[in-house]
């Protein structure tokens, strides 16, 4: 067993530890065509009902005009449209036009992804809507100037990152979400037969519209340029400091006062908290450091797909000491090499770590490859059958998730083990972001929690401890009120979401204005953003898409079942047990 324990650890440290060298492989088109049928998904390979999104026909538009055109097209002829970029890493069905399929249309802004105009005297970039975020990053870096906001991963166009409140971390100036960074886009809108069925609206910085279409789900028009402010350039300056979590509950605010761009990383079952120290320091400090985050390197797609056979061992024997042992790994290592962090580009050799804002804000390098490189990938990448999990990201307000922590630390005293499948992937990812004044973000200053987890390869399996991960789930999002990040999540977290955002309303009434024949929106669109709950069938609790209610909706031939939580007793979770009238 010793050995076992050993060769399993080790097999983990090569995950992680081989990726220094290697580059992966380019991720996937999310649009796939054959002769008769074109069919989207997200960079996971699964939507979160499994079901394929399908259309006739997709356009790939190399200009703003063209792209009008497309959507003049599409409303001449009563097609329903969804916008896709190159990346598509949005969980929720957002992207999914109709379900009929013969009536709709892909745009895609993959080739739409050219256009960067830097205003040095102004301090603002306009990108074109299918842009990388790295493209825009280190053009403005050239310029000596600096992006302040962007989110953790690279992999988003400018329009789908703001579309969806994208974030890093700051209660700062004007905040993490990039969207608050945004002072004004285009965005092509329905018209009629005397506009040519289609028309660019200049949405400006004073112009009441932009609350509404800075966050807007890609459902009030087809964004097609994006106007961010900027900074002069700056350095930061990074540390993490690995430690014990007895008072994260009483520290988190003051951590995030204290550090512009800090935030907090939570092992429950190890009883750690790391800090990241993260604050602006001036471009003469030394240093040329980057931020390569472990989790976004490229893995080699043999040591990716042990890994995944190693899961679903530890799942298929309900081995929680297998589970133990990779996020004791992991841990280690991610202290051992600063979490991906690099003094000179290459390797970590201590703290502090201190580089220009381009190259600390934001990380992907399993994006890019050398042609000749056909070993690697990003370690979720569908096509290799490597990790497949869920997301689910909560946005509290401060002042409640002081008695979330509280909660999540009673549930963890009871058996610490079980959240170790939470902490072999990257614990509970603690962010900050501040008020907004866009309808669909954060009307106070708020605290985003993120937390990944194990997603069967089957959506009728069941998971280990997977209660756990059901309780904290409906402890954030029903207890205590949280909101779901729009671009991630199960479907349950979406419930009564209109109930949350003070300022949905207006949002409404904005999207009857823009595109009153609602040729955006699609069921599955409309489902997360008026919180509606799916059909209630055996197994639906599996998978996030109902809150069991009946036994029937767990697995009981494989022995779950629905109980209530053990500490949130109103939730409702799939719970192993040898019969239904047990705990």
């Amino acid at each position: 067993m010793y050995y076992f324990r050993w060769l399993l650890g080790f097999l983990h440290l090569l995950v992680w530890g081989s990726i220094i060298l290697v580059h992966a492989i380019p991720a996937p088109d999310p649009v796939q065509c054959n002769r008769t049928i074109c069919t989207v998904s997200n960079s996971y390979g699964a939507w979160g009902d499994r079901k394929d999104c399908s259309v006739k026909s997709v356009v790939y538009p190399t200009t703003e005009e063209e792209l009008r055109s497309a959507v003049a097209h599409a409303n001449k002829n009563k097609l329903k449209v969804k916008v896709v970029s190159k990346f598509s890493h949005t969980i929720p069905k957002l992207a999914c036009p109709s379900s009929l399929g013969h009536d709709s249309l892909f745009i895609s802004t993959a080739k739409y992804d050219s256009g960067i105009e830097i205003d040095s005297v102004n301090l603002a970039v306009t990108a074109d809507a299918g842009v990388a975020l790295r493209d825009v990053i280190d053009k403005v870096e050239e310029a000596g100037l600096s992006l302040v906001a962007a989110p953790y991963w690279e992999g988003v166009s400018v329009a789908g990152m703001i579309s969806t409140g994208a974030h890093g971390s700051s209660w700062w100036g004007k905040g993490g979400a990039v969207h608050d960074h945004v002072i004004g886009l285009s965005m092509i809108v329905p018209g009629n037969e005397s506009e040519g069925y289609a028309k660019v609206k200049q949405i400006g910085a004073q112009d009441q519209l932009l609350n509404a279409a800075k966050v807007s789900l890609g459902i009030l028009g087809v964004i097609s340029k994006v106007k961010l402010s900027l900074e002069r350039g700056f350095k930061r300056s990074i540390t993490y400091n690995f430690t014990s979590d007895s008072s994260i509950e009483n520290n988190f605010m003051e951590h995030g006062k204290k550090y512009e761009f800090g935030d907090i990383t939570w092992y429950p079952s190890k009883h750690m908290a790391v800090y990241r120290y993260d604050s602006r320091v001036p471009m003469d400090t030394p240093g040329d450091g980057i931020n390569d985050f472990l989790g976004f390197q490229s893995n080699e797609i043999l040591i990716s797909k042990s890994v995944r056979a190693s899961e679903k061992l530890f799942e298929s024997t309900k081995s929680v000491n297998g589970e133990c042992t990779l996020a004791d790994t992991t841990l280690w290592y991610k202290k051992q090499i600063g979490n991906g962090l690099k003094n000179n580009g290459q390797i970590f050799t201590g703290y502090p770590v201190v580089g220009r804002q381009g190259k600390m804000q934001t990380s992907g390098s399993c994006l890019y490859s050398p042609k000749t490189r056909i070993d690697a990938s990003c370690a979720w990448d569908p096509r290799i059958k490597g990790l497949f999990f869920y997301e689910s990201t909560a946005i509290f307000t401060a002042t409640k998730f002081v008695d979330f922590i509280k909660d999540v630390k009673k549930l963890r005293d009871l058996k610490p083990e079980n959240f170790c499948g939470i902490d072999h992937y990257n614990g509970f990812l603690i962010r900050y972001i501040k008020a907004s004044k866009a309808y669909l973000g954060q009307s106070e200053d708020s605290i985003v929690v993120d937390f990944n987890y194990y997603r069967a390869d089957e959506a009728s399996t069941p998971r280990l401890n997977q209660d756990v991960m059901e309780e904290v789930e409906q402890m954030a999002f029903f207890k205590y009120g949280a909101r779901p990040h729009w671009a991630k999540n199960r479907n349950l977290a979406f419930l009564k979401v209109q109930s949350k955002y003070l300022n949905f309303n207006m949002f409404i009434a904005v999207k009857k204005q823009l595109d009153p024949e609602n040729m955006l929106s699609s069921e599955w669109s409309d489902e997360i953003l008026f919180g509606k709950e799916g059909v209630r069938s055996d197994g639906c609790a599996l998978e996030g898409l109902c809150i069991c209610s009946e036994d029937r909706h767990c697995s009981p031939s494989k022995g779950y079942f629905c109980k209530p939580g053990l500490v949130y007793s109103e939730a409702r979770v799939c719970r192993y047990s040898p019969s239904s009238s047990n705990l």
